[in-house]
């Protein structure tokens, strides 16, 4: 199965990790994208947006407009959560335009500390 872990890391620890695989060419983790602080990864994956990543886990390719009707939202609305997603990363455009999660399951993780 083809997964995505979302992660909350310090830009030191990102940064320590891709000198490592840059240095032995293997990469640590196959798919991951990290954000800086857990506010940033909320701020990104809001409920409307997680919302659209579970209809599009292992959809295809499809238009804005069809994932609007999946999640029974405006289009306008989906397109900007799309927009966001395609920014952070998370989401692809397929090569006849449409959008694509080209993974099949998610994974988020952070810890909560003490303060």
């Amino acid at each position: 199965m083809k997964t995505i872990t979302l992660n909350v890391r310090t830009p030191a620890d990102s940064m320590a990790e891709f000198t490592c695989a840059w240095k032995t060419g293997k990469s640590q983790k196959s798919s991951q994208i990290s954000f800086a602080n857990p506010e940033l990864l909320w701020q990104v994956l809001t409920a409307k947006r997680w919302e659209l990543l579970k209809i599009l886990c292992g959809a295809g390719p499809i238009s804005i407009r069809e994932a609007a009707r999946r999640v029974g939202r405006d289009v306008k609305a989906v397109h900007g959560d799309v927009t966001a997603l395609l920014n952070a990363g998370i989401l692809d455009h397929s090569e006849n335009g449409r959008i694509i999660f080209p993974y099949e399951a998610v994974k988020v993780e952070f810890m909560l500390h003490a303060a």
